[in-house]
């Protein structure tokens, strides 16, 4: 995967903090660090986002709508 460059601003606290966990070889370094943390918490955005749209759901309309499709698939499956 390719990385690009950028330049961000941070606060000083923050900073020291990041330092420390690299200094106590948590991270190689600061950028690891940084993508590490962004990749987790696009994750978290992601996840949330989804029970957001799964909380839309109607249960009852989505348990009727599974089982249709498994009274079709039922009906196809051969007798034993």
């Amino acid at each position: 995967m390719s990385t690009a460059k950028i330049a961000i601003t941070i606060e000083e606290e923050t900073l020291g903090k990041l330092d420390r966990l690299v200094s106590a070889k948590v991270f190689p370094n600061r950028s690891k660090a940084i993508q590490e943390a962004i990749k987790e918490k696009l994750s978290r955005v992601n996840r949330s986002r989804l029970a957001r749209e799964c909380a839309k759901l109607d249960p009852a309309v989505e348990k009727a709508i599974a089982e249709e499709g498994f009274s079709r698939e039922i009906e196809e499956w051969p007798e034993y």
